[in-house]
């Protein structure tokens, strides 16, 4: 049978058998595995340092004749350890790992990894607000689905001004004027930068930001329940 390689995060594992484990892993290459690590829990198995969660690791596998295939050998590449030394930290990424695991198909595209691998780098980085780190996330992943909302043009096809206030209208996808709107000109422009291509860390460094992230986040989450299976 032929060894493929690739690159792997894990996104699940479950215990299976006596010593096993099937795991659900993305890749770039193959979108999601699922493979059993056959012998992972004995004390001396050769794949348990690679099947770190919150890691990156080089995976060789055998594809199966149905979904399940084999895991072969592991090498860790980068385990962002220090996101275990903060439980706030732990549990946005059990959450972040679950809602990628959830809202993508068996074949996601290679951006979904490297977004779930900028979101461990951001998440090992203790000076980037975990707040900022889930809103960027969750806008990261409607963009990916395509579904944008537009933070150029208001509802009725105006460009979105300085001088007003605006709800959010959810079936247009844009925000609407209303003089007494919950939306202003900073939020809009902390929402372009959230679906922007601008990682956590450059995003962090805009003064000020903590309130309106916190304001725009019940926001970001609506359009995901709305747009995408999560």
């Amino acid at each position: 049978m032929k060894h493929l390689t690739t690159t792997g995060i894990i996104l699940s594992r479950t215990n299976y058998g006596e010593a096993d484990r099937i795991l659900t892993i993305l890749t770039p290459d193959y979108g999601k595995l699922r493979l059993v690590a056959r012998g992972v829990r004995k004390v001396k198995s050769k794949l348990a340092g690679g099947i770190e969660l919150f890691s990156t690791s080089n995976i060789t596998f055998i594809e199966g004749k149905g979904e399940l295939g084999t895991l072969i050998s592991t090498r860790l590449i980068k385990h962002y350890g220090r996101i275990v030394s903060a439980l706030d930290r732990v549990q946005l990424g059990y959450d972040l790992i679950k809602l990628l695991n959830r809202s993508t198909e068996d074949h996601p595209e290679a951006e979904y990894y490297e977004l779930l691998e900028q979101a461990f780098a951001s998440l090992d980085d203790h000076k980037i607000d975990p707040t900022l780190i889930r809103a960027w996330f969750e806008a990261q992943l409607l963009k990916l689905a395509g579904h944008t909302p537009n933070i150029q043009i208001d509802s009725a096809g105006d460009q979105l001004s300085s001088a007003k206030k605006y709800n959010f209208d959810f079936e247009a996808m844009a925000f609407a004027s209303s003089a007494a709107g919950k939306y202003e000109a900073n939020h809009i422009k902390t929402l372009r930068l959230l679906f922007s291509d601008h990682e956590p860390d450059e995003i962090a460094k805009v003064q000020g930001l903590e309130t309106l992230v916190v304001t725009l986040s019940p926001l970001i989450r609506s359009m995901l329940t709305s747009h995408i299976r999560s």
